[in-house]
């Protein structure tokens, strides 16, 4: 063998050695490679698209979607009726006043719930619009039923359909599995009914309380304006107010520009003073008619300062206490009219009586006060002899100095005060008294006036 033989035969075999471990290197670094490739590459989230156009469904909805079958959901709806059959069967078995109801209205019932049956099945089809769907589904059904069911009763029917549908839902499950997605579903969806009907009895209330509202305003203006007492009562009646009821309008101002919110306040503390009421918002004016008082109990104060603390800033004045609401109209007229004159007394109380503003309601030109004060007060005293009656006069000139008085009058200071004591239980006032004397000046006033222009 030639040297360039040997070469040949060494080159050769280097070159097969090389190779080989070229391919076991390859090989024993290609796991660490794979390893690296699958650590650098993020996960695909679920719900989204991967690279080859395929993608993942949201959790829920596939998780839903998955516990059941196409044949569950089919078999559900067409058994829909023979649910909500069941369900007004143990209706009419457990819930006494259930069936009492007419035959209309219990079929009424069953349709609602056939309604909420079917609305079962969109629901688990579509879980994501479940209240949209719910809502819609049961949106006329509140309104029927809120008119001869209540609340509470619609929450009883609506708690026994659920366990009567948690009972035989599992019938239809093909698994445990599906058994556990319908006993799910169905509180879930009785959760949605239940918020359902109860938001809708809440807007059928506010509607009736706004309708309430706009009645009782009614009422408080027919009284202010003395309209008609049919009217007035009727109106009345439909509020709840009992018509026997004496009543006693108080005027002032309005503590705020909200009239809902003016309404809570008077409400709560009349509710405290456990006294039913009336009440009217006319622009800054506040009216209140406060029934069920007796007037000893409205001239206490217990029951008008209890009131007076819900109006505004200003004078209260209070008509008298009539017999019934028939008779309000005196007590508004009275009340509006010492309010026009209730600022001819800085020092009057709040909140005052109508009665004791006659003077200025007089001096107002107000004609029934005049009258009053001529009645009641000044006409007593002329009938009961001119020596009772120059006895009040001289005084009140006087200035009240019981010792000029008697010196003019020629007698005794003790006779003095005999007669005054007499004024006093004639007319309930007594000269001595600063106000008492401005309502016996301005009686006598009114009474030689009245003579002097021949009236009454």
């Amino acid at each position: 063998m030639t040297s360039d033989d040997s070469r040949r035969k060494r080159s050769s075999a280097g070159a097969r050695n090389t190779s080989s471990t070229s391919r076991k290197a390859s090989t024993t670094t290609s796991p660490a490679k794979a390893e690296n490739s699958s650590r650098s590459k993020p996960a695909t989230p679920a719900g989204t698209s991967t690279p080859t156009g395929t993608s993942t469904p949201a959790k829920g909805t596939a998780r839903r979607s998955n516990r059941l079958s196409a044949r569950t959901l089919r078999e559900l709806e067409r058994a829909s009726g023979r649910l909500a059959k069941a369900s007004v069967a143990a209706m009419e078995e457990r819930l006494s006043w259930f069936g009492r109801l007419p035959a209309d209205q219990r079929a009424s019932v069953l349709l609602i719930t056939q309604t909420g049956a079917a609305g079962f099945v969109r629901w688990l089809r579509d879980p994501e619009h479940a209240l949209e769907l719910t809502t819609e589904a049961f949106r006329g059904a509140p309104r029927d039923l809120s008119r001869w069911i209540s609340l509470r009763q619609t929450v009883g029917l609506v708690r026994l359909a659920i366990e009567v549908f948690e009972q035989q839902l599992p019938e239809f499950a093909a698994d445990e599995t599906e058994s556990a997605a319908l006993v799910e579903g169905i509180l879930r969806y009785g959760r949605e009914v239940a918020f359902a009907a109860a938001s809708s009895y809440a807007a059928a209330a506010e509607a009736r309380g706004a309708w309430d509202a706009r009645l009782e305003a009614l009422v408080v203006d027919g009284i202010v304006r003395g309209d008609a007492e049919e009217s007035v009562l009727s109106r009345a009646a439909a509020l709840g107010w009992d018509p026997a009821a004496s009543a006693t309008v108080m005027v002032g101002t309005s503590p705020s520009d909200d009239p809902p919110t003016v309404v809570f306040e008077v409400r709560s503390r009349a509710a405290r003073a456990g006294c039913p009421v009336l009440l009217g918002v006319q622009g800054t004016r506040l009216v209140v008619v406060a029934g069920g008082a007796d007037d000893e109990q409205a001239r206490d104060g217990a029951l008008l300062d209890t009131l007076a603390a819900a109006f505004g800033d200003g004078p209260i004045v209070a008509g008298p206490t009539v017999s019934g609401l028939a008779e309000a109209h005196a007590s508004a007229a009275e009340a509006l009219s010492a309010m026009r004159a209730v600022v001819a007394w800085p020092g009057a109380p709040r909140p005052v009586r109508s009665i004791d503003l006659l003077p200025e309601r007089a001096l107002a030109g107000d004609p029934s006060a005049e009258r009053r004060l001529v009645d009641e007060i000044a006409k007593p005293l002329e009938e009961a002899g001119p020596a009772l009656l120059a006895t009040v006069e001289g005084y009140l000139e006087t200035g009240g100095v019981l010792e000029m008085c008697a010196r003019q009058l020629f007698v005794h200071p003790n006779t003095v005060r005999y007669r005054l004591r007499k004024a006093a239980e004639l007319t309930g006032r007594n000269a001595a008294d600063p106000r008492d004397a401005l309502v016996l000046r301005v009686a006598l006033a009114a009474s030689r006036l009245a003579g002097a222009r021949n009236q009454w």
